[in-house]
């Protein structure tokens, strides 16, 4: 059982790990910079289940507010007045949402991979537009009006994402079997 317990750990430092790399590895699109983030907090979930997956995703979300400069602008507790800031909470969310979806099912298949994966994605995207119209808001004072802020927050991400979402329904068929055995 010991063992088990490690391993647990290592994998949530694991994915810690790659959520941050995540964040600094951009792919080029002709609208949005899509970064891996999304995809490395979705296998979490996926891998991990909700508990340790959303563990994982938290501890990186605490290292960029300590101040470690894991987040894409750096880190600090100065961070959760940036209007992005929603995603980090909503990626802690999605990956809880995914890990709840995926072991609902003893041997998920490509399509309930896929629901979980896309679950986790809006939550993220809910969590990620409402925070930056509510600091937009009622902090910076800017206000955005809610058709461009739709359109910023889903429609022009969505594409992208829905790939990565897609990404992850594959592999994790794959990859969730070898998983579970070292899990407790």
């Amino acid at each position: 059982m010991q063992h088990k317990k490690t391993t647990s750990l290592l994998l949530c430092a694991l994915f810690t790990a790659l959520v941050a790399m995540g964040a600094f590895i951009r792919i080029p699109t002709p609208l949005v910079p899509l970064t891996l983030q999304l995809w490395c907090t979705t296998m979490a979930g996926m891998l991990l289940g909700p508990k340790l997956g959303a563990i994982s995703v938290l501890v990186y979300v605490l290292l960029g507010l300590i101040g470690v400069p894991v987040f894409t602008m750096g880190g600090g507790i100065g961070y959760i007045f940036q209007t992005t800031f929603g995603y980090l909470i909503g990626f802690i969310a999605g990956t809880g949402l995914t890990g709840l979806i995926v072991r609902k099912k003893e041997q998920p298949d490509v399509k309930w991979l896929l629901l979980a994966a896309f679950a986790g994605m809006f939550a993220v995207y809910i969590a990620g537009t409402a925070y930056c119209y509510l600091i937009s808001r009622f902090v910076l004072g800017t206000g955005t009006a809610f058709w461009p802020l739709f359109v910023s927050c889903f429609i022009l991400p969505f594409p992208g994402d829905a790939v990565l979402c897609v990404v992850s329904a594959l592999l994790g068929k794959r990859l969730i079997p070898q998983i579970r055995s070292y899990l407790p």
